[in-house]
């Protein structure tokens, strides 16, 4: 079977290109039905809570936050070294996110998993560590989560590991088995929300 469009003419002299841009047009930003920073804010948000745990790279972190605001999460905590807005670096990846995605500061992730704990957030890092749950295989459902990204190197610190109510391991097939966390983090989220996502 020939996948390829060769730009021919079909009937009425109409080529393969127009059938297509017709079937394929791309939406206009106006047609996005994109929330204002107000409607973001007064949105109902889903129970998800991100921890960036001594994240260096600033574009990672604007990367998470653009995430967040996509998703429509309830927020981000930032710990201990994480970079936090405003800076230059953060918003030129987060395009306005910083904006509209409720944040707070902890000195260190303890602190931040200390107060989830008493909102009654489950505690999930992301790691590959024994008796981790495939990320396919993790239920979401009538949860309040908090879900750890730990730092580019080390990952996350024993310390949260101790307190974590479980883990998360994103299955993977190749040699390395490491993915930017920024990347992790939308193939995390995605997978928790995508459940709740509703119908147009």
């Amino acid at each position: 079977m020939n996948y390829f469009c060769h730009g021919g003419h079909g009937e009425n002299g109409i080529n393969d290109f127009q059938i297509f841009a017709s079937i394929m047009r791309k939406l206009q930003m106006h047609e996005l039905n994109r929330k204002t920073t107000e409607d973001f804010k007064e949105a109902e948000k889903l129970p998800i809570v991100v921890v960036l745990d001594n994240i260096r790279s600033m574009h990672n972190v604007g990367s998470v936050f653009r995430t967040a605001d996509a998703f429509l999460l309830q927020g981000i905590y930032l710990c201990g070294y994480t970079p936090r807005p405003p800076h230059r670096d953060i918003t030129k990846t987060a395009l306005g996110a910083t904006e509209t995605v409720a944040w707070k500061y902890f000195n260190t992730t303890i602190e931040a998993v200390q107060e989830l704990k008493d909102e009654s957030y489950e505690i999930w890092s992301v790691e590959q560590v024994e008796k981790s749950v495939p990320l396919n295989k993790f239920d979401a459902s009538n949860k309040k989560l908090a879900i750890v990204f730990g730092n580019e190197v080390s990952g996350v610190e024993n310390e949260i590991l101790q307190q974590s109510d479980g883990f998360i391991e994103i299955p993977q097939m190749g040699m390395k088995h490491s993915l930017n966390i920024s990347v992790a983090a939308g193939i995390v989220l995605w997978e928790l929300v995508r459940g709740k996502v509703p119908n147009p």
